[in-house]
């Protein structure tokens, strides 16, 4: 993404633009961060997430969406997640239904240019957000799934708890929501992605 340079946009300002625009911004402290577009393994990944959880979370009152359903965080940054699950009713900035506020699960599928910012920062302001139990990292150049869950603790502001961390990094096994407690096996997650260039490029190295 890139940033829109010299003016600073009200959180007002940047939703009036924001739901004219052709494409999409991300929006913190006054910038405007213009949405790459996505590859086609992330398209395949995406994609899959959803028909792999669909069906469990509908029996658990709860649903997924992808790409364009914007969430604001405690700390006033306005993204739009690869994935976020709401669970039962869900919460909106205003009478515009399209701006969210109490996701359950929020996930991202990684790439070169923003899976340091999404580890990081944006981690940073995704754990300001009080409903959000766990925040799942998909590379899409290699079998990785990292699980981020938040330790109940209701006498630590949401900013300040502390969250479990789980990494799957091969094929055979499987990504539990515990939240929600759904599981898809990462065979599911990974379908139709091809990733043998890569796997032999981790084994020389591995080697040597």
């Amino acid at each position: 993404m890139s940033a829109q340079p010299n003016y600073l946009y009200t959180p007002q300002e940047y939703l009036a633009f924001e739901r004219s625009a052709p494409e999409k911004h991300e929006y913190f402290q006054g910038e405007l961060f213009t949405m790459a577009g996505a590859s086609f393994r992330h398209t395949v990944i995406n994609s899959n997430i959803i028909s792999g959880l669909r069906k469990q979370l509908r029996e658990r009152g709860c649903t997924i969406h992808a790409n364009d359903l914007r969430v604001k965080t405690e700390s006033s940054l306005y993204s739009y997640p690869d994935i976020v699950i709401v669970c039962g009713k869900p919460e909106f900035l205003d009478n515009t239904f399209d701006t969210l506020l109490n996701p359950v699960v929020i996930m991202e599928i990684l790439s070169d240019s923003t899976k340091e910012y999404d580890r990081t920062r944006k981690f940073d302001h995704y754990r300001t957000i009080p409903s959000l139990r766990e925040y799942v990292l998909l590379e899409q150049d290699m079998v990785r799934v990292e699980r981020y869950s938040r330790i109940e603790n209701p006498h630590v502001p949401p900013d300040r708890t502390l969250w479990a961390f789980q990494a799957m990094t091969t094929i055979e096994e499987s990504l539990t929501l515990q939240s929600m407690d759904c599981t898809v096996p990462l065979t599911e997650l990974y379908e139709d992605i091809e990733f043998e260039e890569r796997v032999a490029e981790q084994i020389e190295k591995q080697i040597f």
